[in-house]
């Protein structure tokens, strides 16, 4: 169950990472449309339940999943690569950003409070979806696959957007759309909040114990909670 905002007020915290697709950028319901057009076109029916595991995850484990679920015939370079251009192909127009994204981030900078992006996506997916929803020079660092050697649900990513931002992780709120991310940044110590997008909290994430909020509007409200 959500917690009623009214009475939820977050931790303080001297910094913000956040992930990236379904996160920051409303991006996962065209992803997901794209993968089952993807996969219908290569001869193989997605699911929901091949689909909710690939959120959030690597390119590595989304590679992992696939041969799982259609075995070692599945052309997964050849899905990566149709995926990638429908997904650019459809972000011309712009990338759209979740509801109080855009503002939570406006405060946190006039506050001073540094901010960064913790994503499993490369180097080159990030910069562009960052630079054309109007976000990548809002951050102060931008940790992709690229940069580290251990994906989410390693905590590695999140450590390392951190240790950028010269901020102990326990001092670190961290927002999360996917269990695979929730998983990192509570394994990185840090105050973590789900967010949900396509995927809602499992008995696992509940375990966990932390916060879920249905909205970065929500977040907002509780980081910094009006008189």
């Amino acid at each position: 169950m959500i917690p009623a905002i009214e009475t939820l007020r977050l931790a303080p915290f001297d910094a913000v990472i956040f992930d990236m697709d379904g996160t920051l950028l409303d991006t996962e319901a065209v992803f997901r449309t794209i993968v089952f057009e993807v996969c219908e076109e290569l001869g193989f029916e997605m699911t929901d339940s091949v689909h909710h595991s690939m959120v959030g995850s690597s390119h590595e484990r989304t590679r992992q999943l696939l041969l799982e679920a259609y075995g070692v015939s599945f052309p997964y370079t050849l899905f990566d690569q149709r995926c990638r251009t429908s997904m650019r192909a459809r972000s011309h127009g712009g990338v759209p950003v979740k509801a109080g994204a855009r503002e939570f981030i406006t405060e946190l900078r006039a506050r001073g409070i540094p901010a960064a992006v913790a994503t499993s996506s490369r180097n080159p997916h990030a910069q562009h979806h960052l630079s054309t929803a109007g976000l990548f020079d809002l951050f102060d660092t931008v940790v992709t696959r690229d940069d580290v050697v251990n994906p989410k649900p390693h905590p590695e990513p999140f450590l390392t957007a951190a240790q950028r931002l010269g901020i102990e992780p326990r001092l670190c709120l961290a927002l999360e759309d996917s269990h695979m991310g929730v998983r990192a940044a509570h394994a990185a110590g840090m105050q973590t909040v789900m967010v949900p997008d396509l995927v809602g909290p499992n008995a696992d994430i509940h375990a966990l114990g932390v916060t879920v909020l249905e909205s970065i509007v929500h977040v907002h409200e509780a980081a910094f909670p009006r008189p």
